[in-house]
């Protein structure tokens, strides 16, 4: 097989949570883009609809969306079973969704805390623990984890997140190790400061967006669009020797 066509994902069936909107829209249209069907799981009907609807128009790829709160096992189970009824065995996983409050300890509330553990770090476990086997079955599977830079280093005001994100990462090692000789590939993307909702606070702060770019060695945030290629490779048999890694895509942030 040359280079190039071990990145293609033709035949491959995906399923990208919090796949509507930012990240996850960008890691959607990537991999339909390189050849697969695509299913969006996520909160909101409307956005799911209009960007499953768009990653088909472009792309020419089968595409179906789900509902679901991902932090409910039932939920979960449902809309898996709803995406593979129409796409086929998901051979893909991407777990992207995640949420975020921000504040100090002592400010949070214990419900704070258990909403962003359940989004960013309880979900991906239920997602993994239904489809991971399933593709251990068959011999080929791709699970990738979203993380965070700060799942390695930490901020004030951010303990859930740094919490769960850190979980995520060594999450994803151990789901390695147990299915590594299953054919299944388990790795965690974690990117810096990426202009998405979820970092509008510090987009429209110019003390705050300043204070971040003073920590990236190459003095930007990253675009969207810059995720794209290292979810692909993931993704595909590409990366067929890399497991239980963490990929870093922050500008040198974690470099440092």
């Amino acid at each position: 097989m040359k280079v190039l066509e071990s990145f293609r994902l033709d035949g491959r069936r995906a399923l990208v949570t919090g796949g509507s909107k930012g990240l996850g829209k960008v890691i959607a249209n990537a991999l339909a883009e390189a050849g697969a069907d695509v299913g969006i799981v996520s909160r909101t009907e409307s956005e799911c609809r209009q960007t499953a609807d768009a990653i088909a128009a472009q792309t020419g790829r089968r595409t179906m969306f789900a509902t679901a709160d991902l932090t409910n096992s039932v939920q979960v189970q449902s809309a898996i079973d709803l995406v593979q009824s129409e796409l086929g065995p998901i051979d893909i996983l991407v777990n992207n969704a995640g949420i975020n409050t921000r504040g100090l300890a002592q400010e949070l509330s214990e419900e704070d805390f258990d909403a962003v553990l359940g989004i960013n770090l309880k979900a991906p476990f239920l997602c993994s623990r239904i489809l991971g086997p399933q593709m251990c079955e068959r011999g080929w599977g791709r699970v990738i984890n979203l993380g965070s830079i700060l799942g390695a280093v930490a901020l004030p005001g951010r303990a859930p997140y740094c919490a769960a994100k850190a979980g995520v990462a060594n999450l994803s090692r151990v789901l390695a190790l147990e299915w590594a000789q299953k054919g299944v590939t388990v790795n965690t993307i974690c990117p810096g400061p990426f202009g998405t909702d979820m970092n509008k606070p510090l987009l429209e702060d110019p003390e705050k967006y300043k204070a971040f770019v003073s920590k990236i060695p190459m003095g930007r945030w990253g675009e969207l669009e810059e995720i794209a290629g290292v979810a692909v490779f993931l993704a595909s048999n590409a990366s067929s020797f890399v497991t239980g890694s963490t990929v870093y895509v922050d500008g040198g942030w974690t470099a440092q």
